[in-house]
């Protein structure tokens, strides 16, 4: 299916580091209207090829996550939905994933920085090296989509929110239809973090975090009050890892966030026991490709986590 093709481009350098109904919108388009934006990787291209794990630690924290935009929509007012269509991504080949000291999933278990760098292939989207441990399938995605808030001032962008924002939600790539709750007049849409490949969960706080160019189709649904985000998929999600099967650890309790971290724990000893894998590089390779899911929710007290990493990886 032939996709629309853009009027304008949002070019890189139009972004910004928080969420604020005040900020000036760069572009003011018609409700329907195809844009292609220019996304930063989530640390505005601070690494290089040239980059070690011990400039994890200097990265400038403050302008992480810069988003593209803000976009201006004719007629949109609080109470509607903007429509997101998601067109294509067009990604740059070169990523990063980083363990950053006091963030992700295992954060008091992984205190010291690392970093892996990616390069990959842009056009067969053949999967790309994790050394000679494993091969990633690609599934590019936007990490960050979302609104300006209602909230006066400046709103971090690290936490999802309401009106969207960090969502790092692998299935709103290209065919995925988002729909967001418009807080504000003219909805203010910005878009960034963009992601080469990740896993469901994000573990370790980053994925194969990587820049690339986006269209997106905005569109109006007026008057339809809408309590949070929700998406549309054209199709299977998972196509990508599924073949291979996978290899599934459990948490199991009282407590999600410690089942996530139980089922993630075993996932990152199997691998050491079976792929002589690192620790660090276990736990990055984790974020980058394994899903976790509820498994259980219902049989009080305990609660069933499961991570499942998929086998094709090895491959």
């Amino acid at each position: 299916m032939a996709h629309p093709m853009p009027i304008k481009t949002i070019h890189g350098q139009h972004c910004h580091h928080g969420w604020n109904n005040a900020n000036a919108p760069v572009e003011r388009v018609a409700p329907g209207t195809t844009l292609s934006f220019e996304c930063q990787d989530a640390a505005g291209g601070f690494f290089t090829r040239d980059s070690r794990a011990a400039d994890v630690t200097t990265m400038p924290f403050e302008r992480l996550n810069p988003v593209t935009g803000p976009i201006f929509i004719d007629d949109a007012q609080p109470g509607d939905i903007l429509k997101v269509t998601i067109n294509e991504f067009r990604p740059s080949g070169f990523g990063w994933t980083a363990i950053i000291p006091g963030f992700g999933l295992m954060a008091d278990q992984f205190t010291a920085p690392d970093l892996f760098l990616w390069d990959y292939d842009t056009t067969t989207r053949t999967p790309a090296a994790y050394g000679s441990q494993a091969r990633i399938p690609m599934k590019p995605f936007a990490g960050t989509i979302g609104l300006a808030p209602a909230a006066e001032g400046t709103h971090s962008i690290v936490p999802p929110r309401r009106v969207g924002g960090n969502l790092d939600i692998r299935d709103l790539s290209a065919g995925s239809t988002l729909y967001l709750p418009v807080e504000v007049a003219g909805a203010l849409f910005s878009i960034g973090d963009t992601h080469a490949a990740q896993g469901d969960g994000e573990v370790c706080g980053t994925a194969i975090e990587s820049a690339m160019q986006v269209s997106v189709t905005l569109d109006l649904i007026k008057d339809t009050p809408l309590a949070m985000p929700r998406f549309s998929t054209p199709g299977p999600v998972t196509h990508h890892l599924d073949g291979a099967g996978y290899e599934v650890f459990t948490g199991i309790g009282p407590d999600l966030m410690t089942g996530a971290r139980q089922a993630v724990e075993g996932a990152i000893d199997w691998l050491g026991r079976t792929r002589n894998l690192p620790a660090e590089q276990a736990y990055m390779l984790c974020s980058v490709c394994g899903d976790l899911r509820i498994s259980e929710i219902v049989d009080a007290p305990n609660w069933v986590v499961a991570f499942y990493l998929p086998k094709v990886i090895f491959e």
